[in-house]
């Protein structure tokens, strides 16, 4: 026997942040919900974008998980204030883009940065002894200048990277691959001059990203929900007044510090204002 009516999420948008920089947790959490988006069998995902980008891996395996899952759920990607680099990248795994005309985007492209420390070490009398299996082995290292071989295995590093960036977005927006290398040079642009070079479909807000999904999938957009799927909270943080908790600010810029140590060194897709 049939079940004559359909189960509640099959009547739900799904609606899904990625919000702030992308690294290992938020792609975690990102993955996790969109497994349950999958077995849930939710028709659509309203997938809000408002990201600078992050890690190179964690934002192709965001990408990977939305394009296979596109071919069960239609997904629209909904740019906010900023989507940017790896935001953009993870975007392509929707095959419907909308962006607001103001939001920050583009900068495809990709950065490494190390820290050179040798000048403060020798004023203060510090040097290091290095015993290494071969010439690269501290390739980096925060206590003398690159070599130029060092540099160009680096450039080498990054131009492959960005390779598979630029080939990305040209087969995902059905674009040349010229054409996305005319404006993938780390520039941003507004989502208006995005839609004007084809990385976005349509312009507007998240309401009318969530309209849009529900009628891709024949629901009324006037009645249809979106229903969000967020990290639940660990208990001790929902237990602790707002008095207690660190300031935003200050938060903020103590997370930032500590992922930049923990990605110094590593390829980045990640607009730095």
């Amino acid at each position: 026997m049939v079940w004559p009516f359909k189960p509640a999420w099959r009547k739900q948008i799904a609606r899904l942040e990625i919000s702030g920089v992308i690294a290992k947790p938020l792609a975690k959490r990102v993955l996790k919900a969109l497994k349950l988006i999958e077995e849930r069998k939710f028709p659509a995902l309203l997938l809000r974008i408002d990201s600078p980008g992050g890690t190179v891996v964690d934002s192709q395996e965001i990408y990977g998980a939305l394009a296979q899952l596109d071919s069960k759920v239609k997904i629209v990607a909904s740019f906010g204030n900023i989507a940017a680099s790896g935001g953009v990248y993870v975007a392509m795994g929707a095959r419907h883009v909308m962006a607001n005309p103001g939001t920050i985007t583009g900068s495809i492209g990709v950065i490494l940065r190390g820290n050179n420390l040798e000048r403060l070490l020798e004023r203060v009398g510090v040097s290091f002894q290095v015993i290494k299996s071969g010439p690269y082995k501290d390739i980096l290292t925060f206590d003398r200048q690159l070599t130029e071989p060092e540099r160009q295995i680096l450039q080498d590093l990054i131009d492959t990277s960005y390779r598979q960036f630029l080939n990305t977005v040209a087969t995902a927006r059905n674009l040349p691959v010229e054409k996305v290398q005319s404006f993938a040079d780390g520039r941003v642009f507004t989502g208006e001059q995005a839609l004007a070079l084809g990385l976005v479909d349509r312009l507007g807000t998240e309401e009318d990203a969530r309209r849009w999904a529900a009628e891709l999938v024949g629901l009324d957009p006037a009645k249809t929900p979106c229903f969000t799927l967020e990290e639940r909270k660990p208990l001790l943080r929902r237990l602790t007044s707002p008095s207690q908790a660190m300031a935003p600010s200050l938060q903020s810029g103590l997370e930032w510090l500590e992922w930049e140590l923990a990605t110094n060194g590593q390829p980045l897709w990640l607009f730095r204002p």
